[in-house]
């Protein structure tokens, strides 16, 4: 196979982009182990006392990820984040106004390797959220093990990160206020497993949750369907029955969380890697659907909603393909 180099006379932008690009690959795959050994260090180089003084602020703050997190503005419009942004391009499209009165619970889809577009869209202001969306407030719930890591849960927390268990996510959408948005990726780390280019499954038959928990809370739901996402790594084959798949699967059901074996380019040459291809990615926000509360919902009227939630997401891609390079022919198909 033939090596295709970077060229050497790239703009400075382009670079910086790849900087930051790489800067979010390893913040994703690699900080958290760094951040423990930091931890650790510090205590058998005879630093315990810091380690001390951390751990009795760990315990102090311990819920805080399950309590709205602790969001730092001045991190979030960072500029490396429009850097980041700019190398796919991330684009965040809406497709009606959202009135700040209520709470939402935006439902992502799909998945994808690592949720680029989830976390460009909600975790950053570069694609002017707040101008989109003014007086909302978004929060990405992701896996409750990410707050457990010395300092890399304060560093995450800084861009508008929560945990996605239960509580946490009442938290949100329960304030009286309004103008709160929960940004669940129904998925999980089940369907990260599907993700590579041309893939349209999502896992969202059996997800219904987050219906209790949006009818519980009256919360408004909101589908968001992110194009480009599943077209920005490959991934070792692993069908359904392979030993690589049954690996990957009691993997995630033991950690909660699940290890794709991803691909695509590297920094200086474009055939091997772990950064993502450029590869625009458009995340289009839906509709809301009004949900009125109800403490106590019925089965049957869960299953009433999840109903109405999957066809008006598959309105919502359906309606948008064409201009996102899909072809006419090619469907949703939910499992």
């Amino acid at each position: 196979m033939k090596i295709e180099f970077a060229p050497i006379n790239i703009p400075f932008k382009r670079r910086m982009q790849t900087f930051a690009v790489l800067k979010w690959i390893f913040t994703f795959l690699f900080l958290g182990q760094c951040c423990l050994a930091v931890f650790v260090f510090l205590i058998v180089a005879g630093y315990w006392y810091i380690a001390a003084i951390y751990t009795v602020w760990l315990y102090l703050d311990w819920e805080t990820p399950n309590h709205g997190g602790r969001r730092s503005e001045w991190v979030r419009n960072w500029t490396i984040w429009n850097y980041f942004c700019d190398y796919f391009p991330i684009h965040l499209k809406k497709t009606t106004a959202l009135d700040p009165k209520f709470n939402y619970l935006f439902g992502f889809h799909p998945h994808g390797v690592l949720v680029a577009g989830a976390f460009g869209n909600f975790c950053t202001e570069s694609t002017n959220f707040r101008k989109l969306f003014p007086d909302l407030t978004p929060y990405l719930c992701v896996l409750p093990y990410w707050f457990k890591i010395p300092f890399y849960r304060d560093y995450v927390m800084c861009g508008g990160l929560v945990s996605s268990v239960k509580n946490s996510v009442s938290h949100i959408l329960s304030r009286e206020e309004g103008g709160n948005v929960a940004v669940i990726v129904i998925g999980g780390a089940e369907e990260s497993l599907d993700a590579r280019p041309g893939a349209l499954t999502l896992r969202a038959l059996n997800r219904k949750g987050f219906i209790k928990l949006a009818t519980k809370c009256g919360a408004h739901l909101v589908p968001v369907f992110s194009f480009g996402e599943n077209e920005l790594f490959n991934q070792v084959n692993n069908p359904k029955g392979s030993s690589l798949r049954t690996i990957q699967e009691r993997f995630q059901k033991i950690m909660g969380f699940t290890l794709p074996l991803f691909h695509a380019r590297g920094v200086f040459q474009y055939n091997f890697g772990l950064l993502p291809f450029r590869k625009p990615i458009y995340t289009i926000v839906g509709k809301p659907i009004v949900v009125e509360q109800n403490h106590a919902p019925s089965n049957q009227e869960i299953e009433a909603l999840h109903n109405k939630y999957i066809v008006a997401l598959n309105e919502l891609f359906e309606d948008n393909k064409a201009q996102y390079g899909i072809p006419e022919t090619d469907h949703l198909c939910f499992s």
